[in-house]
């Protein structure tokens, strides 16, 4: 009798594959999924940054007061530039109203608080980027694994049945190689967007820190005229 036809398409090839390699393609494809939910998310996140920080310079050097700047803004969900200026004011005008008399040590705690903002900003902007690195990394050694895994199988059952023809081989190696398929359609991504993405955050954040050193000059002149 005719042996009956192999379904090779992608759903057949899954659903003829062992359990271990059906558990290494859904989790190949699961994290693709959220791979790409990472990398939508950051882009807009990136874009409405960089338009933020347009919009908050362009009000600072407009030649409004820190003061009426600084109203405008306390109480209200910063981040980025609008982040550190509260902070750094926030620490300013508590320091004048307790009576501070050290220049220096006003310098350094205002110094301190921006450092902190900077570096919240900075694990907010790179929050999940690891993810993207480590699918990058292991996303073809997973691949891999299913592979082989599925390829074992496949010999396995060429052993029990002492036939190997083509059209008995053939079925399971495809489903042992989709796993590595799918491992490099999730990893080759995830590498791109961790770099671009890494490369954004990290411009974000010269631009940010940029900005806290000639904020933190300001408040230097500032103390000095008050001394």
């Amino acid at each position: 009798m005719p042996e009956a036809a192999t379904d090779v398409s992608l759903l057949g090839l899954f659903g003829q594959a062992h359990i271990v390699v059906k558990i290494v393609i859904l989790g190949l494809v699961a994290s693709s999924v959220w791979c790409w939910a990472i990398i939508v998310d950051k882009v807009l996140l990136y874009r409405r940054t960089n338009l933020a920080m347009d919009r908050f310079e362009k009000v600072f050097w407009s030649g409004q007061s820190l003061e009426d700047l600084f109203r405008s803004l306390q109480g209200r969900a910063t981040t980025t530039m609008a982040a550190v200026f509260v902070a750094a004011m926030r620490e300013w005008k508590r320091s004048f109203e307790a009576g501070a008399k050290s220049p220096i040590g006003l310098q350094m705690r205002i110094d301190k608080v921006i450092d902190v903002t900077i570096s919240r900003e900075e694990e907010r902007l790179e929050r999940r980027l690891l993810f993207l690195a480590t699918v990058g990394s292991a996303g073809p050694f997973v691949g891999l694994f299913g592979t082989v895994w599925g390829i074992m199988t496949s010999f396995q059952a060429i052993a029990a049945t002492s036939n190997t023809s083509l059209a008995v081989v053939a079925p399971g190696i495809a489903e042992a190689l989709l796993a590595t398929a799918l491992g490099l359609l999730a990893a080759i991504p995830a590498v791109v967007a961790f770099n671009k993405l890494s490369n954004s955050a990290g411009t974000i954040t010269q631009r940010l820190e940029g900005f806290a050193d000639e904020f933190s000059a300001i408040l230097s002149r500032q103390i000095d005229e008050r001394s």
